[in-house]
């Protein structure tokens, strides 16, 4: 005990995440692969993987960045689709399905960064509610353009169109997107193992930007704008940084959601998708990636969980909710006194040593 009390922040951090999410994976997928997991719990690993790379990549932005982003199902949907538009393009050139779904993952990541490159460009400049209105604003917009997006594949490549599947002019070849319809005829190539390496992968980008120099001036710009600013710390270079990897990230998880299902429609990434993750990060922790992983993991399965007592399942669940957050904030409050506290001793220790004149009960 002594040893880890001894380990930097750093190394804390890394060990307490890294051994959570390894220590899972040894577990479930051993019962995995001998069926020993229910279908519903099979069903849900996947999601639950993707869902805390959203849950931690978003806390970048709100947690350690301190920027309130109601758009981060935006992002999830331009990997995700991108991502299937990338695995129908690759299907006959790359035969091997981890490979492709590699190059999927890789392509909605930069497809959803740019979009956050794009869209953080004039956002960035907002804050508090204004920024979040924004961001609410632009994940619908996605969801409006996809609706309206028809893609199909011929011998002579990708099709488009905005109007329908007629004017796309193939000659034989398949629908990728059909407008409000999504993605239809996924091919499912998506793991629980690739889903695991996505976490160990964001975790990884996640941590070493926070306790970089990077993330220690994305932190002072949390704490404090204006002294971040007066010491010649781009405000704009920074905000940007934390921005695009948050998004990019969701873009990846994003890609790797559309790959486990055989169809996949815009209305799926939508505002409650935007305030669930939201919900993951708030009830985790702001800033606390270990907190994230478990609130993902433990608020993702417990609706599953009460699914068998009926229409009072939401009720539940939502009374849950309350309670955390209540026992939250009372541990936070008590760590703040207790803080506080040792602060007050210290300084009432050192008068005392210094001056003899103020005791401990003084």
């Amino acid at each position: 005990m002594k040893k880890y009390r001894d380990l930097s922040k750093y190394a804390r951090t890394n060990l307490k995440a890294y051994g959570l999410v390894i220590i899972a994976f040894a577990i479930l997928f051993p019962l995995q692969s001998a069926g020993m997991l229910s279908n519903s719990l099979n069903g849900q690993l996947i999601p639950i993987c993707v869902y805390i790379v959203l849950a931690i990549s978003l806390n970048l932005t709100v947690g350690i960045s301190g920027e309130l982003s109601l758009g981060h199902a935006g992002f999830m949907s331009v990997g995700a689709f991108s991502g299937v538009i990338a695995a129908a393009s690759l299907q006959d050139a790359v035969s091997f399905e981890p490979l492709r779904l590699v190059f999927v993952i890789i392509t909605g990541g930069i497809f959803a960064g740019i979009a956050g490159l794009l869209i953080g460009i004039p956002v960035l400049r907002l804050r508090g509610d204004y920024l979040a209105i924004v961001t609410l604003a632009f994940g619908e917009i996605i969801k409006n353009i996809i609706n309206c997006l028809y893609v199909g594949i011929d011998g002579s490549g990708l099709h488009f169109s905005v109007k329908n599947t007629s004017s796309l002019g193939m000659s034989g070849g398949r629908i990728i997107l059909n407008g409000p319809q999504g993605a239809v005829g996924i091919t499912k190539i998506a793991s629980f193992t690739a889903g695991f390496v996505l976490i160990l992968f964001t975790l990884f980008i996640v941590i070493n930007l926070i306790y970089s120099r990077s993330g220690r001036a994305i932190t002072a710009i949390r704490d404090n704008r204006i002294a971040a600013e007066s010491v010649g710390i781009s405000i704009t270079k920074y905000k940007l940084t934390a921005f695009i990897t948050s998004a990019a990230l969701a873009g990846m998880a994003g890609a790797l959601y559309a790959m486990n299902f055989s169809t996949i429609a815009a209305k799926k990434f939508d505002f409650n998708t935007s305030i669930l993750i939201l919900v993951f990060v708030v009830l985790g922790g702001m800033g606390n990636i270990l907190g994230s992983i478990i609130a993902t993991t433990v608020l993702y399965i417990l609706p599953e969980m009460l699914r068998e007592i009926g229409d009072y399942r939401m009720l539940i669940y939502a009374i849950v909710l309350i309670l955390v957050m209540l026992l939250t904030n009372s541990s936070r409050a008590k760590q703040m006194a207790v803080s506080l506290e040792t602060k007050i001793k210290n300084i009432l220790r050192k008068n005392k040593n210094g001056s003899g004149e103020v005791t401990d009960n003084g």
